[in-house]
């Protein structure tokens, strides 16, 4: 039975902490969890494409949910990102997620395979059979060359374990149709936080945010206002960050997100190839960014 809305409210697509010469950072990992968690986000998705989910090793996978897991220990749900282009080997790395005791997985559409609607609809199906798990789907056609369209949503979410939608589309038409069609019961995450405003006005649930990674409380205390129809105070405060927002997509992320993490000493700012470390062009800005709080 599908449980109305479970992921509502803020969700943090994590970095993921590496050291020096790129193995996993454990001990930067919990430190960070734990900041997130105290400042108030609702879930945490652990190897999401902000994650460097691409580059993850299955063993590695395993590990940072088990840790995730481990450190939350039911304060905060934790989602674990499973997909890839190639459905085989997300439903193994569901299948692994749900071993671990995730309580739930958010799966990117298969990028560069580009396949048609009812492709999706297959791929998304077959993992909401092959795990007894609730299933964000994500749509982010401009880093997958895919678009799930609403239509497609819709079919998808006949089945009871697909449950949400991560819409990082950037197309506001294509959300508000989306709300207008879909269950009431299927929860409508913004894909970016310049959105969380508009899509949670529109009738949306939350965010899965970037910029939580760096300002938890600050996404938290965003979440809270516009919950409480204080749209005025929120639309201040969404001014307020619209800059950090849109400066960590400068560079392609998790490049940015790193180093304003990097630059608060939460992790070191190592990426592994073929992504690289921010430009140091862009620095002074967002130092001064980060300075300002």
């Amino acid at each position: 039975m599908r449980v109305p809305h479970k992921f509502r409210g803020l969700s943090v697509a994590l970095a993921t902490p590496l050291t020096q010469n790129g193995h996993i950072d454990f001990d930067s990992w919990v430190r960070f969890l734990e900041f997130q968690i105290q400042g108030g986000v609702d879930h945490l998705v652990v190897c999401g494409t902000t994650g460097e989910s691409p580059t993850i090793t299955d063993d590695e996978y395993a590990q940072l949910l088990e840790v995730a897991i481990a450190t939350a220990n039911k304060r905060v749900s934790v989602v674990a990102g499973s997909g890839t282009n190639d459905t085989r080997h997300a439903i193994e790395r569901s299948r692994i997620a749900e071993e671990a005791g995730a309580d739930g997985l958010l799966v990117v559409s298969p990028y560069y395979n580009k396949p048609p609607q009812r492709g999706l609809v297959a791929h998304y199906t077959a993992i909401a059979d092959a795990v007894d798990l609730p299933i964000i789907v994500y749509n982010v056609p401009g880093r997958t060359g895919s678009n799930i369209l609403p239509e497609t949503v819709v079919t998808m979410s006949a089945h009871p374990n697909i449950v949400a939608i991560k819409e990082a589309s950037g197309d506001m038409n294509q959300i508000l149709k989306l709300l207008s069609i879909v269950s009431d019961d299927i929860t409508v995450l913004a894909g970016d936080d310049s959105m969380t405003l508009p899509v949670m006005a529109a009738g949306g649930h939350g965010v899965v945010s970037v910029a939580a990674n760096v300002f938890p409380d600050k996404m938290s205390l965003l979440l809270k206002t516009i919950s409480q129809g204080q749209w005025q105070e929120a639309s201040t405060m969404v001014d307020r960050m619209m800059a950090f927002f849109n400066y960590m997509f400068i560079e392609s992320n998790p490049i940015p997100v790193k180093a304003a993490l990097a630059h608060h000493g939460h992790m070191e700012n190592v990426l592994r190839l073929p992504l690289q470390p921010l430009d140091q062009k862009y620095w002074p800005e967002l130092q001064r960014m980060m300075d300002e709080g």
